[in-house]
Parts: C-alpha cells; structure tokens; sequence
C-alpha cells in the first residue's frame, strides 16, 4: 500500500490484524521454512517438491485481503435499497462509469475502463461462500483451501499445480510476499517471492561459488521434506536466477504507481515474459477492512485503495501489450461487507461480494447471473445475499483459460453453476 491511504481507519478489525499474522507464522513453522530461509533467504521459505509443465496461458489471483466492499466498488445504483442503506457514504449515480440500468463502476476504476469498453474486463456480483463467515482468518482458509470438511491442508492452486506431478516449483508462484497463502499451500511446488531479485543466494559473486558447494554437500543427499526443499531451492537459483540479475522495467510505456501492488504485478510482469511455465501467480492486496470511514468519492480509504487497484492493473496490461492477450486476472475477497453503513462511516463484516475478471478470454460486462436485491426481506441478516459460489467463477476461469485442468480434482466434490463470463476455447 501507498503511504496516502490511511492504514489505521482501513484496518481496525484485531481479528484481521491478529490473526493474520499468526496464520502467516504458522504456515512457515509448518513447513520447516524458516532453516530453509535463514540458509537461502526468504524467497525460498516455501519452496517444497513437485512439478509441471509450460502453459500457453496463466491465471492470476489477485485477493482483496481484509473483506473489500463490493457495493462500493460494482455500485448498483438501480436498487432502491442502496441508497437508503447508505444516506453518507453510498457512491453517487452520476459518477459512476460503464453505467447501466442497474449497475456502474466506482469512478476511481476510470484507467480501466478501456478494457471494460473492449469487453475485457467483467464483473460478477452477488457470489461468496455458501454459508455466510465473517471471520477473516476462518473465512480466508475456507475460501482457498475450497474443500470443505476436508480434513487435508492442501489449498485449490496447490491441488492444480500438482496435477501434473513434476518438480518444478515456478508453476505457481506468489508475489510479493515469502510466505504463501492457504490457496497455495500443500505437497505441490511453490514459490514465494517479495521479488524477483530475491532467486539467488546471499553474498558477494565471489562467495556464491563455495556457499553452493557448501549447501550442496550438507543437503545434497539428505532426506525428508527439509532436504528436497533445499534442492529444490537450490535448482531455482540455477534456472531462475537469470531474474535477479537486473531490476524489472515496464514495457510499452506503462506507468505502475508507487507502492506494494504495482511492485508485485511489474515482478509478474517480467516472469510472464520469461516464459518460465508458470500457471497461477497469487498475489495480496489490502487491507479493505473499512469499518471506519470509509470515505466517499473525493477522499478516503475506499477511493484510495481502488484508485491505486485500478492504475496498477491498467499498467500491468500496459506492461504486457500482447502477451495480455494470455492473461486472465481474477479478484477474490473473504466476504463482502454489511449493505447498511455503520455510526463511524464504514462498514462491518458482511456476506455477498463481486468479484473481478480482466483480461484474456473475458467477456466483458456486468455478470450478476441472479441478483438477489437489497430491499427489505432480500437480505441475510442484514447483508447482500450469495447467488452464486465464489468456485463457480473460479471454475469458469479455468474451464476457459486452462483447459487440460481437472475441475473436480481442484474443487472436489462441487458441481459449478454456469456462470457465463468467460469465453471457452
């Protein structure tokens, strides 16, 4: 995030906060990640044993960490009820862009809306968990671990990586952060990076030589999840190292803006570009926890944060030119937020959210499928309703842009709805 968007108003959930952290420190003790960084460095904390081949295209998971109100950003300003929920905060009718009957696009997404116009750039309203959640921590799990009562650790992007049962861990890959998220966690390979310079051992050229002979003698053979993550780490540095070797540089004349986001997206930028067989970059984004004062449409954390989402991703596919043309980037939030603002000018925990599609093989447009509305009687306690499961997106997504991909081994045991948003080959 940007130094201009005020943290403190946008995150004051402890849950999301607390837990957050504690959830990140658990998956890297859970690993054995942390030798393996103190030897390597962090970009390989999570590295384990697996593999794949090259695909044509790739899926990037962008998750709008801390709940993102949907209403505010896909505003449906033909429901009565949105209005009357929102008398201070609600996003005027007249400054909406790619408005329709019923809904438009917060003014603040104003450098996507070339995209939007050229049919690549959709959005899906009213989806979510099948159940309402409004727990961050055990919302996030159950959205990217999507195998519920499962009892095995194991996320949706990880089961897709492992399909093809090789070792190489760039076939999924998070960026900007070491530590990967629930969706990526399990047997499969992955690699976490906060950047592309991090694929390369610690110390001067001169001393890689001797480090490398050194890790390869004591982990060259030795056994366990601990051994092949090291070799597997090692590997990475050999055949991706080239990555590291000078700073990522937009192309086309793309324009990223300062801060966290439009540093993770360029560094996606450039392995999507290399060519290296990745399939699915996840990537986070966030905090959206707004529950005081949210803002409006000239200041605040909401006209903030989609400002800087939106200029982000209109560089990235600057960035890209026609390699977009393989790109697919879907939105993900925990839940949405309350339809009612509260006494400080936010919103709580809610339910039913949009989520976002830009790029390859979308059709574009409002995809709301089933709007379930806002009026009295339409709500589930208090929040907008789900009509769709947040996996039947996702199962679209795949369906479209990666086609050899089993749908029931990645979300096993659901049947997805026809969702519509997406083209298929």
């Amino acid at each position: 995030m940007t130094a201009s968007i005020p943290v403190a108003e946008a995150c004051s959930c402890s849950d999301f906060r607390a837990s957050r952290r504690k959830f990140l420190a658990g998956m890297g003790a859970g690993v054995g990640g942390a030798m393996v960084t103190n030897l390597i460095g962090d970009a390989f904390q999570q590295v384990a044993f697996g593999a794949t081949a090259a695909s044509p295209n790739i899926v990037v998971v962008l998750s709008l960490r801390g709940g993102a109100d949907g209403l505010s950003m896909v505003v449906p300003h033909g429901d009565s009820g949105y209005e009357w929920a929102r008398p201070r905060i609600s996003v005027p009718k007249e400054s909406l862009i790619a408005r329709d009957t019923m809904f438009g696009l917060h003014p603040q997404f104003a450098p996507l809306q070339k995209m939007w116009d050229a049919g690549q750039f959709a959005a899906v309203h009213a989806v979510g968990l099948p159940a309402p959640n409004r727990s961050h921590f055990t919302a996030m799990e159950v959205v990217e671990d999507a195998d519920p009562g499962s009892a095995e650790r194991c996320g949706w992007i990880n089961r897709l990586v492992g399909l093809s049962g090789g070792s190489d861990p760039a076939e999924g890959v998070q960026m900007g952060g070491a530590v990967v998220p629930t969706s990526l966690y399990g047997p499969a390979p992955v690699l976490g990076l906060n950047s592309l310079s991090d694929i390369m051992l610690p110390g001067t050229a001169s001393e890689a030589v001797p480090h490398r002979r050194s890790l390869d003698q004591v982990w060259g053979t030795a056994r366990g999840s601990l051994g092949q993550g090291v070799r597997s780490a090692l590997d990475v540095t050999d055949h991706l190292g080239f990555l590291a070797q000078t700073a990522p540089k937009p192309q086309n004349g793309a324009n990223y803006p300062t801060g966290n986001l439009g540093d993770a997206l360029l560094n996606t930028a450039t392995i999507i570009r290399a060519q290296i067989g990745t399939r699915v970059v996840t990537i986070d984004y966030g905090s959206w926890d707004m529950h005081v004062n949210l803002g409006t449409v000239q200041g605040g954390a909401m006209q903030a944060m989609v400002g800087e989402l939106a200029q982000a991703l209109s560089a990235f596919f600057t960035d890209l030119g026609t390699l977009g043309n393989r790109v697919t980037v879907v939105t993900i939030s925990e839940f949405g937020r309350r339809v009612e603002e509260n006494g400080d000018l936010g919103l709580d925990h809610g339910y039913g959210n949009c989520m976002l599609l830009l790029g390859g093989g979308v059709k574009g447009g409002y995809h709301a499928g089933w709007w379930p509305g806002l009026g009295s009687g339409k709500l589930i306690d208090g929040d907008l309703a789900v009509g769709r499961d947040y996996r039947s997106v996702f199962a679209d997504v795949l369906a479209s842009r990666l086609p050899d991909i089993s749908i029931p081994q990645v979300f096993p045991g659901f049947t997805p709805e026809s969702i519509g948003a997406m083209t298929r080959p």
